[in-house]
């Protein structure tokens, strides 16, 4: 209650003229240089304090309760005894860091805080150890989610997992209770957030050690080292500070899907430099390089021809592998493991640790390759005795669809044996554009042999043939001019196709569907037909509707001019006889009997109707 007054007459003491005050009152009779003296001692008894910051204080009394500090304001302060749990031996005259809260409360205490002080100063060493790259000394308290808690000056900061060490840390937990040197990498002030690694510590000795490795390297250089990571694609190898990855294919000269099948974590292996990228620091490491190939084992009875026994070890969309030493493999190629001609897929045929016998293709040492194939094993189809007589021209057999094409299909009448039928030879009646039009891939086919060439392995193969020819018959019915009942299928801008009876396709231009009343026949319609052209070999038949009723018009035409002609002639016989006088009267009944013809045409046309 009293800081005002004194901070008041503080301030004003530089100010006070004393030669105001007379020299019985107060400060009379004193010289300049004492009163100089006392200013100085008013002054030192009274410390300027500011609140929010951190100053030294003075242990002057300890109670249960409490701690009693002097940090050379007017009054004393005191701070809760917990605050100095970590200092049982704390005694009077001991100086502590306190961080002033509040100069003067309701009740004219000065309040303290060593706990805040602690923060404080924590904080302030903390952020000297980021600018300065200090190393502090921590306690770990605890795991948590992805790394651990470092106590650092009283605050939790976290240590990244990936920051604890410079290999993979999998148990967490053996660090926990122990101390251990972090430095400061990151500070979050908004959330009071503080990221410390031990890493880098060891990451500057490592790097003089891995550049020591690096020089000294050489390809060929045999090596030892612990497995520190594992993949599905190959093992990153510690190769005592610098990283070497042996991948899986150089793990062993069998075929294996992961490393894991013949290596594990931590454990000490030998491996071979086989490159190595000093700008990179790549290293790539082998394991069955230290090892002799076993090509080198292959026996040297097997050759072209021989036939060897193996497992498959992987398929593959174009074949199969057959490893028939462990690191000798040969490829059966799709091609190889059946005689037909249509190629599928090869697991259709082998599956992986399917064990098979197959024929040595291909077989080259110096490269180690090798290919195999099983459809060897049995005897090809197209070089069978029989071959001729079965599959004789003019012989019926029943095959699978395999495949089609624009122009036919291909036709499987045993494994290795296929034909082709043309899409000209499916059927007489129908024009078929695409085999798609009359059967499917899957579907059985009647056929009979049409042409049969067993050098080149090539069948030509028919089905309209199975039956006869009806175009020779439909020669006497369709004849030119006939009429028949026919219903119009497709129309496009070109022309209409029409089925006719007995099944077959007509085809009619579009000037040739008018209809007397003008009209235009359409799609779905049945009319009446005149056959205009009949040609047996192309198997045309072409139509009109309207030649139908222009025909009988121009018939009627025609007779009435013969009648006509035949009326004219006997009228100029008469003539002859007659005067001249007589002329005109002919004249006129020769216009009356030309009108009379027109109408008893149009009346013939008519009943015609």
């Amino acid at each position: 209650m009293y800081q005002g007054f004194y901070l008041n007459m503080a301030n004003q003491l530089a100010d006070f003229d004393w030669n105001l005050v007379g020299t019985k009152g107060i400060g009379g009779g004193y010289s300049t240089e004492e009163r100089a003296r006392l200013e100085a001692l008013i002054e030192g008894t009274l410390n300027l304090v500011t609140e929010k910051e951190v100053v030294k204080g003075t242990v002057v009394g300890i109670t249960d309760r409490e701690v009693i500090l002097n940090i050379g304001f007017k009054s004393d302060g005191m701070v809760p005894t917990s605050e100095f749990r970590d200092m049982p031996e704390l005694k009077v005259g001991d100086v502590v860091d306190v961080y002033v809260e509040n100069q003067e409360d309701k009740a004219g205490q000065l309040i303290l805080s060593r706990k805040l002080a602690k923060v404080m100063t924590a904080w302030k060493n903390i952020e000297e150890a980021l600018e300065q790259d200090i190393v502090i000394d921590g306690f770990v308290k605890r795991r948590t989610k992805g790394g651990l808690i470092v106590d650092i000056f009283g605050v939790e900061a976290f240590l990244p997992g990936s920051q604890i060490d410079v290999k993979p840390i999998r148990d967490f937990d053996i660090f926990v209770g122990k101390k251990m040197e972090v430095k400061v990498v990151k500070i979050n002030h908004a959330n009071d957030n503080v990221v410390v690694s031990h890493k880098v510590l060891i990451e500057k000795d490592l790097e003089e050690q891995r550049q020591l490795i690096l020089n000294n390297l050489e390809k060929g250089q045999v090596l030892e080292g612990v497995i520190k990571n594992m993949t599905n694609f190959g093992v990153f190898i510690d190769l005592g500070g610098v990283d070497g990855l042996l991948h899986i294919t150089d793990i062993s000269w069998g075929r294996i899907n992961h490393p894991q099948e013949l290596l594990k974590l931590d454990q000490k292996i030998q491996v071979v430099v086989l490159d190595f990228d000093e700008n990179k620091k790549r290293i790539s490491l082998g394991m069955k390089q230290l090892q002799a190939h076993p090509w080198d084992a292959l026996a040297a009875t097997v050759e072209i021809g021989s036939k060897v026994k193996g497992k498959v070890v992987n398929v593959a969309d174009y074949g199969a592998f057959l490893e028939v030493l462990p690191g000798v493999e040969g490829l059966i190629h799709v091609s190889e493991m059946s005689w037909s001609q249509h190629l599928r897929n090869p697991q259709d045929f082998l599956k992986v640790s399917d064990e098979i016998e197959a024929v040595v293709l291909t077989l080259d040492r110096s490269e180690r390759k090798m290919s195999l194939g099983i459809k060897q094993l049995t005897e090809d189809p197209w070089t069978k005795q029989d071959l001729l007589s079965k599959y004789a021209v003019g012989t019926k057999h029943t095959g699978t669809v395999r495949n089609l094409t624009n122009f036919g299909l291909f036709l499987e009448l045993e494994e290795g044996i296929d034909g082709l039928v043309h899409v000209s030879d499916l059927s007489w009646t129908k024009k078929i554009k695409h085999p798609s039009e009359f059967i499917k891939v899957g579907e059985k086919l009647d056929v009979v042999v049409l042409e049969l060439d067993a050098e080149n392995r090539r069948l030509a193969l028919g089905h309209k043939q199975l039956e006869e020819n009806p175009w020779d018959t439909f020669e006497s019915i369709f004849t030119v001019g006939s009429v028949h009942k026919a219903t119009i299928v497709a129309k496009n801008d070109k022309g209409a196709t029409l089925e006719l009876p007995y099944g077959i396709e007509g085809s009619a231009q579009l000037k040739q569907l008018v209809k007397e009343d003008g009209s235009v026949a359409e799609t779905g319609e049945q009319l009446d037909f005149k056959v205009i052209e009949f040609n047996k070999e192309d198997r045309k038949i072409a139509l009109s509707h309207t030649r139908i009723f222009n025909d009988v018009k121009e018939e009627a035409i025609q007779e009435e001019k013969k009648k006509t002609a035949k009326d004219v002639e006997k009228v100029t016989s008469t003539v002859e006889k007659s005067t001249l006088g007589d002329l005109d009267a002919l004249t006129a009944l020769k216009a009356q009997m030309e009108d009379s013809a027109r109408e008893e045409a149009k009346k013939k046309l008519e009943k015609k109707k």
